[in-house]
Order: structure tokens, then sequence, then C-alpha cells
């Protein structure tokens, strides 16, 4: 990759998650690669950590009130992102859990995608979003759906614009063959472990740390431990469930917010267990938790599968799992494996957690996006072989 121009296109920018470190990742990863999205409203802090200085972006940024209210400009984001030019670029990488995918190129540019997921809200999510943001029924509901089954043709049909699918997780790969019948190499997103150190002792307590949105269902959480009083939950997180929640909570159920990240990592040092009942593509929460030493209760569903290692059935596990997606479930495996537990390594997470280091996956990437630039000039002349020689390879 050494003399190749790159370009990186990230879906949008106003906030700091997972996604955003992925692409921080990829762009140390491609070093000097332009990077572009379909606006940015990155804090200077959130920029630098980015690493860039210049955001190229696309009409969307002028739109007024965007800002606040960015998923209006849904149904114009397709258009939005095929009118960057990237023409200038011999690879484009994409990091998209939504559009950036959809990035034009040319048959002599390479285009790899790192999908953090098919686009939730049209695909496996669909439902869910529709009544979190109350336009399931209705006219509203109706022009919702009809939008919705567009962006669903356009996701299946650019996805033929991508020569090389890289997915965040087993699970995530299974979705894009799925949705987009085509297959991908695993690389699992890079996880800042150095924010977390394992604390010498524990207090008697459980923790959810999560955004505070429905399908997280940090309300099976809830119930639970309010069917188990004589326990306690810290729920760390902020989102448009959050009063429905303390609503709902008993007193042994403490809210805490939004926490800087010390605070968080503080907290999950000392707890018992971390409580996962999210379907995740792949799921931060289970890793930063066994970084810091601490186990893991999750949803035997997901990502999770791929990140803990299940106690109930190897010495050496991280945590346990529990079957279905329900209160019952979950506080019947608290109960029943509360001694497996707290016989669990610390030690042991945190080594679990070191195959998810930023540096684990700077070196993998680095790699393959070299083994890749190296097949692709390889297969020009008969390029329906390259993703077959280089998944074969990975």
């Amino acid at each position: 990759m050494k003399d190749s121009r790159a370009a990186v296109v990230h879906d949008w920018l106003d906030t700091w998650g997972g996604a955003e470190s992925v692409t921080a990742a990829i762009l140390r990863g491609l070093d000097g690669a332009q990077l572009y999205a379909l606006f940015d409203f990155l804090s200077p802090e959130n920029r630098f950590r980015m690493g860039v200085k210049h955001v190229e972006t696309t009409f969307l940024q002028r739109i007024p009130g965007l800002r606040s209210r960015f998923w209006y400009g849904l149904p114009l984001m397709p258009l939005a992102i095929e009118q960057l030019d990237l023409r200038g670029y011999d690879t484009v990488v994409s990091s998209s859990h939504a559009f950036a995918k959809g990035a034009l190129t040319t048959a002599d540019q390479l285009h790899v995608s790192y999908v953090h997921s098919p686009m939730r809200y049209a695909w496996d999510l669909h439902h869910e979003y529709l009544a979190d943001y109350g336009i399931d029924a209705g006219l509203k509901g109706w022009l919702a759906r009809r939008m919705f089954h567009h962006l669903r043709h356009w996701d299946r049909q650019t996805a033929n614009n991508v020569d090389l699918f890289m997915a965040n997780s087993e699970n995530v790969a299974r979705r894009i063959w799925k949705t987009y019948r085509r297959r991908a190499i695993v690389l699992y997103p890079p996880v800042d472990l150095s924010r977390f150190s394992v604390s010498a002792t524990r207090d008697d307590y459980y923790i959810s740390v999560s955004r505070l949105v429905s399908y997280k269902r940090v309300d099976i959480a809830v119930e639970a431990f309010n069917r188990m009083p004589e326990k306690r939950l810290l729920v760390i997180g902020d989102g448009p469930e959050l009063a429905r929640l303390k609503a709902r909570a008993r007193p042994n159920i403490e809210f805490l917010g939004h926490q800087p990240d010390a605070v968080v990592a503080d907290h999950l040092a000392r707890a018992r267990a971390l409580v996962f009942a999210a379907n995740e593509d792949f799921g931060i929460a289970p890793v930063e938790a066994q970084a810091a030493g601490t186990p893991v209760v999750a949803l035997k569903r997901g990502g999770a599968l791929e990140t803990v290692l299940d106690a109930a059935s190897q010495h050496d596990g991280t945590g346990i799992f529990f079957a279905r997606q329900s209160a019952d479930a979950l506080t019947t495996a608290i109960r029943e494996s509360e001694s497996l537990i707290d016989g669990i390594s610390p030690a042991r997470c945190r080594t679990n957690a070191e195959r998810f280091s930023a540096q684990v996956f700077d070196a993998r990437f680095r790699q393959l996006m070299d083994t890749v630039a190296q097949t692709w000039e390889a297969t020009r002349r008969s390029p329906h072989t390259f993703e077959e020689q280089i998944l074969r390879y990975a």
C-alpha cells in the first residue's frame, strides 16, 4: 500500500463511538489517507482523536438544523454519498454501518468495505427503530416503511460496487451473506484496553454500561433485578429509555447517567459482573469489562459468543450465558451461577480481552491491506478471481 493513494469514507461524524474508533485505526493504517463523510460535526477533541485536520463532506453539511435532527436527512443520504468524487484515489476503504459502502468507485479502483453492520434500521432492527421513533403507525408509518423499502433496494444494489468486504465479527459476516450474498473477512474492531486495569478489590454490585435505547434491552436487566431486591445493579448510560426504566426500577437499581471514561473504568473494575442482554453485532462493553478483569453475564447470541468464554463449559471461562432474551432467563442464570461467576479469574478475563486490542487490529489490518493490494494487482486481467483468492488467503 506504500505507493497507493487512499481515501477513507465514513458514514457521518457527529459523536464518538465504536465505528469512529475503527475509522481512526483505518486512517492510522493508511498513512496520509483523506477522510470523507456525509457530514462532520465532531468536537475539536474528537477530531484530534480521529487524527485528521480536515474532512471532506457533502451538501448535507450545509442543510440548516441537520446537526440536531440528522435523521430527517436519511432519504437524501444515498444521493449525497454518491456525490463524493473519489476518482483521484487508487484505494477506497469505507467504514460503513449505513451508507459509506455506497460511495462510487471505478473499475480501476480497489474498494474495501469494513462493515460494522448492514443497515440496521432497514434490515434486522427495522420494526424496533420504527417503534422507537414513533413512526410505526399512520401516515408517518406508511411513508417511513416506503422509504426503508427503497433503502433496502439501494443497499443491496450498492454491495456490487465493493470488491472486498471485511466484517467486525463472524456474526456480522453471516448477516453480510444473508443481506448481500457476499463473503467477508473477519477483523475484530480495536478496543482501547489501556483505559482499564484489574482492581484488587470487588464491590457487591452488578453493572450495565449501555446507551439506553430499546434494542439494547436494558429493560431485561432492570426487570431481573426488580425480582432480586437483595442484589444491586448500577446502570451507566443515557438515552430515550432512561425515564421509563427509572420509573420501573426498585431501590436496589441505581442510574448514574452518562459518565466520563475514567469513572466507567473504575466502576467496571470493581463490579461483580457486567450484565449484557443485547444481541449486538460485536459489542464492545463485554470486552471492556473483561479488560478490567470483570466477568460477563451475556445473552447467548450475537457478538458476545465470540468475545466471552463460557465458564459453564470450560475451566478458564470469562462469563456465563443465558439462552433467552428475557428477565426470567437472566434471573435464573444469575441465581444458579453466582458462585461460578465469583470464581472466574480476573487475570483470565484480561488475557481474553487482549485478543481485541488496538495493537492487534493495527497489525492485522496493515497485513491484510498489503496482501489485498498485491492480490488486486496480480488479478487485474482476471478480476473475477480477486475475491476468491484473497478470501482463500485470509
